[in-house]
């Protein structure tokens, strides 16, 4: 387990800032109230076996007396990277982008489903959207009684997706709390 270096940090914040703009000064600074210390510490971010993990400080701190290879986790695993270098947010990133977010979609409830399944939200799918969403942005996406479902990238702006037909893609898939049940073994 190691702090990120330069590089890392630019991945994990380029694609942090994607999906919740300037409030991902709101993640990084964040006071933790976790551990013993009376004054609340950060969170910040490690490395560890190809996963970034978002942990407060004094957990941290308190990890430094387990050997590495026996460390398993660390606070929250919000990523990984992948063999050939790039970084993937994961499904467990979705608190936190939840929380932060700067679009959001909401899904009816009956096309919950098959977002969960894995499919992409189709306009016909659609329940609200917020506005200036432009194509390639990330999205939330969320119930319509705003429980978290996963996360995505707009395929269509705000506007576009007034005028699109209902078999239109809208938001490409990425990840959902679907993934907890098919990649048990992987997460």
């Amino acid at each position: 387990m190691r702090p990120l270096d330069e590089k890392e940090t630019t991945a994990v914040f380029e694609k942090l800032f994607k999906f919740v703009g300037n409030n991902l000064k709101n993640i990084v600074e964040n006071p933790s109230h976790e551990g013993p210390e009376p004054n609340p510490g950060r969170y910040c971010f490690r490395l560890h076996k190809n996963k970034i993990y978002y942990a407060s400080e004094s957990l941290v701190k308190r990890a430094t007396n387990v050997a590495r290879p026996s460390l398993v986790s660390l606070g929250t695993c919000i990523g990984k990277y992948t063999h050939g270098g790039s970084f993937h947010l994961t499904v467990q990133a979705l608190n936190l982008l939840a929380a932060n977010a700067k679009h959001k979609v909401w899904l009816k409830p009956q096309s919950e489903m098959s977002f969960l399944y894995g499919n992409h939200v189709l306009k016909s799918a659609l329940g609200r959207i917020t506005e200036n969403i432009a194509p390639g942005d990330g999205v939330v996406v969320f119930s319509m009684a705003d429980v978290p479902l996963g996360f995505g990238v707009a395929a269509k702006s705000t506007q576009d997706c007034r005028k699109l037909d209902p078999s239109a893609i809208v938001v490409l898939h990425q990840a959902d709390v679907g993934e907890y049940l098919r990649m048990e073994d992987e997460l």
